[in-house]
């Protein structure tokens, strides 16, 4: 199950659990400049060039960066991140941006939310198999 995580505290821990490192990218716009977020695992923060990040572009690539500066940028877009539940023993470092705006409940999905419509019921003797002979 997914979850979102707006708290900045909560957000680091995350991150810093799973060895990810806050990178920023600056962009040039025409009327004016955005600035790109992204969290880096491990050996991801260099890439085959030295450069820091996992890619390079015309403006001179992803920069590492300090937390404060990260969330600073990360509320000024409006932002919150979301994750998936760990499974016991995996650390899993799968995340994806999503809008802030509204409450953790409005953010997800109605499929989400509500249980999965099933029933479960013991075999009947039409559906098990003969035993075999051999």
């Amino acid at each position: 199950m997914a979850r979102i995580m707006t708290s900045h505290e909560e957000i680091r821990q995350w991150a810093i659990a799973r060895g990810g490192n806050p990178m920023l990218l600056d962009t040039p716009d025409v009327h004016e400049d955005r600035v790109l977020l992204q969290i880096t695992f491990g050996q991801h923060a260099l890439n085959a060039e030295r450069n820091e990040g996992p890619d390079t572009s015309l403006t001179g690539g992803w920069a590492l960066s300090g937390w404060d500066e990260w969330f600073e940028q990360l509320e000024k877009n409006g932002l919150a991140i979301m994750v998936n539940d760990d499974e016991p023993g995996t650390l899993s470092n799968d995340f994806h941006f999503v809008p802030r705006e509204g409450s953790s409940q409005e953010q997800t999905s109605d499929a989400a939310r509500q249980p999965a419509n099933i029933s479960i019921q013991s075999p009947s003797k039409d559906d098990r198999a003969a035993p075999d002979p051999t």
